[in-house]
């Protein structure tokens, strides 16, 4: 029984690992959209609204990363 437990924490440490990698790969596109806006030397207000496109992006992002490294170390602490 015991190593049906640590296989099952094993998934639990992979799976929170992917939707970290995740969660980085947004983060990781939100630095790319807003280092192009500012790129573009735009206005203050078309800066503002690419700026507001952006975040909702960025804080499912940081949700993601944050919940996978939870799932790790969850994993980790029951493993």
């Amino acid at each position: 029984m015991e190593n049906a437990d640590a296989a099952t924490l094993d998934w639990l440490i992979w799976a929170g690992a992917a939707v970290s990698v995740v969660g980085l790969v947004g983060l990781i596109v939100c630095i790319l959209k807003v280092s192009r806006a500012k790129r573009a030397q735009l206005d203050d207000d078309a800066m503002r609204a690419a700026l507001q496109a952006v975040m909702p992006l960025n804080l499912g992002a940081l949700f993601l990363s944050v919940i996978g490294l939870m799932m790790v170390v969850v994993g980790i602490l029951l493993g």
